[in-house]
């Protein structure tokens, strides 16, 4: 019975006075306005019915691991403790950054951590896909369950699928996405340049970058490749995409060693690394490029937080590096493709109120300008729709960054983004690659000058490819 057909008049409170039934109604009234106002107080205070179990009384700390700069003064050191001034302190949430290391190296800890029980697991870190599904999905957050789909729907959609795992969980949050360009020593091209008449257009191309990087080895006598690049492979699958190659990778998460497109692809990018035009960087080439070991660097975006305003050579002698930033290169009449890559942010599932804890940063860290002021710190692109936009009315500070943006709005507007691939062991195999082609660059260049000969130089470099398994 409804409590309007219980209130209404019937045969038997007839007996009741006109005034006794008045009083009644006006009380009930007053009780179902008191408690209508309890319920509408209770639904405000606790957000769609469910209390909160934040209290700036009681405040909750979260362990957090990232790369974003192994240095002091950090932008995502900076943001977090702006964080921790401002949103934090009044909800009650406070993150403590306890890592800063590269993206390799915190998805081992991780791994590492998460066997051993007597090491905790950070409540946040940045990885990327691969290593969040290594932790297994039920270990970690499903940010599906604390960003509605209007939210999601204000973000770069492949940069949400990015973070996916195949049933769908939303396991990486984007906060950031870089891709990989060509980074130099403008005060060396500069020289380089007036001598030979290459010119930063010239590096437009594949075929282009590969004869500049020969060119520039024969104008050093011989004494300094061309570029040191960070992700070969990266470049390699690129071009042959270019090129037309269909899918090289095989059911085991490798590749195809009978695609021929491929293998041409491989064998270009051999060719140069025989010779000495090129090398496979140390671990980043930033470092190459300052010290003057080589004119430019291929990697990530997000390489310019480590890269000095000067250049010092082995000798003593230092210059203006003056950075120069020019777009990734691409297969002549193709259309261009670039990489599309960058950790996002997991959560390590423990309680409810650190996944709260969790969601209100993960919030506050994706606002669209806020979003926008960290990644153009960082050599990043924004993650949300339309914040390319505003790159324009950024004031860089720096005229390197200035650069960077300018190349990598020229790729975004008109370059294709591939997501890296998600292969279990890939990247370990790849990573044994690097290794055995940073032994072989040692020797190959010296037989290449001594007359062997370059095609035979090269195909040693496909048959140790050949030999990872």
């Amino acid at each position: 019975m409804t409590d309007e057909k219980k209130f209404q008049k019937s045969p038997e409170n007839s007996v009741f006075t006109d005034k006794c039934l008045h009083m009644e109604d006006i009380t009930v009234r007053k009780q179902g306005y008191a408690i209508f106002m309890a319920f509408i107080l209770i639904f405000a205070l606790t957000g769609c019915g469910n209390k909160s179990l934040l209290s700036a009384k009681e405040p909750v700390e979260l362990t957090m691991w990232h790369v974003y700069g192994e240095q002091a003064g950090s932008p995502m050191d900076t943001l977090v403790e702006e964080f921790n001034r401002t949103e934090g302190k009044e909800k009650g949430v406070r993150v403590k950054v306890t890592e800063l290391s590269s993206a390799a190296k915190i998805g081992g800890f991780l791994l590492e951590t998460q066997g051993d029980s007597a090491q905790e697991m950070p409540d946040l870190f940045t990885c990327h896909i691969g290593d969040a599904i290594a932790l297994g999905e039920d270990n970690l957050l499903d940010w599906n369950d604390w960003f509605t789909e209007q939210e999601q729907s204000e973000f770069v959609s492949g940069f949400l699928a990015d973070g996916k795992a195949d049933d769908g969980k939303l396991l990486v949050f984007p906060l950031s996405k870089s891709t990989q360009l060509l980074m130099f020593n403008g005060t060396g091209f500069a020289r380089f340049s007036a001598a030979t008449g290459v010119s930063y257009d010239d590096l437009s191309t594949w075929e282009g970058f590969y004869d500049a990087a020969g060119k520039f080895y024969d104008w050093t006598n011989g004494t300094e490749p061309f570029c040191a690049m960070d992700y070969p492979i990266r470049a390699v699958e690129l071009n042959a995409l270019e090129h037309g190659a269909e899918d090289f990778y095989t059911e085991d998460g490798w590749y195809d060693f009978d695609n021929a497109v491929f293998k041409e692809s491989w064998m270009q990018f051999a060719r140069a690394l025989a010779q000495g035009h090129i090398v496979v960087s140390d671990l980043y080439s930033n470092t190459q490029v300052m010290t003057g070991e080589v004119l430019s660097g291929l990697g990530s975006s997000a390489a310019i937080l480590y890269y000095n305003d000067t250049v010092t050579y082995e000798d003593g002698r230092s210059e203006p590096m003056d950075l120069q930033v020019v777009p990734m290169p691409m297969t002549a009449g193709a259309e261009p493709l670039m990489t599309q890559a960058g950790v996002g942010l997991c959560a390590y599932k423990t309680t409810e109120q650190k996944a709260e804890a969790a969601s209100l940063f993960a919030h506050w860290l994706t606002e669209k300008q806020r979003n926008l002021d960290f990644v153009t710190s960082t050599g990043y692109m924004p993650v949300r729709n339309g914040a390319f936009d505003s790159i324009d009315e950024v004031e860089f500070a720096d005229q390197g960054y200035a650069n960077l943006y300018a190349a990598l709005k020229t790729m975004q507007e008109t370059y294709t983004p591939l997501a890296e691939v998600r292969f279990t062991d890939y990247y370990s195999k790849v990573h044994t690659l690097y290794d055995g082609l940073r032994q072989m660059q040692q020797e190959l260049p010296r037989r290449a000058a001594a007359g062997e000969d370059v095609e035979a130089l090269a195909e040693e470099t496909w048959a140790l490819f050949r030999s990872i398994r």
